[in-house]
């Protein structure tokens, strides 16, 4: 048996974990026919699953400004709702040696298109989070005593005029590189996003069983701030969205689409994630 020190490079985590105390957490889930997005994956660039939720999620979350939120608690509890839709998503990244999870805050994404996103998600992704100037703040937070660092994280944090730079206005996390069908999570935003794999399930069409690929999505919310009914929209109309057949991507070609298989190795590839090794996204991106 081996008794150490918490490790330094994720007291990040267990800052926000122990924050994350104070929400009143709700999980809806859903699943989304991904036949549309395969296509138009298979007629040129293929954009990484995280990419498409992202973009979908912040459209419809500029129409329901109620989940676009925040709250602080006190004698007199506030609640923000906020302009500009910023999405937080994290990363499976590697710091001194150490496998950690890492988030960054896409800002303006309810106008950004698809490829203005995948490229910031590939920003990220291939990043080194020791020499990334967006991870700044984080290393020096590892760099804080131990009773400063809680106090500074939660400074930072809590301001609701500060929230949508630092904790986004809604979070994306996903562990759908791996077989992992379900991913419930609490990001810290009044709407979390938790994305599953993409792979070929039995759907009923027209009233035969077909075989088609199929994203389970959840959603958690907070329901200090919103209540089920306007969460179950805003978990409808992402489905809407991304089953929609633009979902603001070009029309698809007549080219082959791609096996379940061979679009696993490829979101591997579009969002970061290596399963040979501890670097990239979270998502299966």
């Amino acid at each position: 048996m081996r008794i150490e020190a918490f490790p330094r490079e994720r007291r990040h985590t267990l800052y926000f974990l122990d924050q994350a105390r104070a929400f009143a957490p709700v999980f809806l889930d859903t699943e989304v026919d991904w036949s549309g997005i395969r296509r138009r994956r298979a007629s040129g660039r293929g954009f990484s699953t995280v990419t498409h939720v992202l973009h979908a999620a912040a459209r419809v979350l500029a129409e329901h400004l109620e989940a676009n939120s925040a709250i602080a608690r006190g004698l007199r509890p506030k609640v923000a709702r906020y302009d500009s839709v910023n999405g937080k998503l994290t990363f499976d990244k590697v710091l001194n040696g150490r496998r950690v999870v890492l988030s960054t805050v896409l800002e303006g994404l309810q106008t950004a298109s698809l490829e203005e996103i995948q490229e910031r998600v590939e920003h990220f992704r291939d990043g080194d989070p020791a020499v990334m100037p967006e991870f700044a703040r984080v290393r020096a937070l590892h760099g804080l005593p131990r009773l400063a660092a809680p106090v500074a994280y939660r400074a930072v944090s809590r301001s609701l005029r500060r929230r949508p730079q630092t904790m986004g206005t809604f979070a994306v996390t996903s562990l759908g590189h791996r077989p992992v069908d379900g991913f419930h999570s609490v990001g810290g935003t009044t709407i979390t996003l938790g994305l599953g794999r993409v792979t070929d399930r039995p759907v009923v069409r027209g009233g035969r069983v077909e075989v088609a690929p199929v994203l389970r999505l959840n959603l958690a919310f907070d329901h200090r701030v919103i209540d089920g009914a306007e969460a179950a929209d805003v978990l409808a109309e992402i489905k809407e969205r991304l089953e929609a057949d633009d979902g603001g991507a070009a029309e698809p070609t007549a080219a082959a689409e791609p096996t379940a298989a061979e679009e696993s190795a490829g979101e591997g590839r579009a969002n970061g994630t290596r399963p040979a090794e501890p670097r990239g996204t979270e998502e299966h991106r």
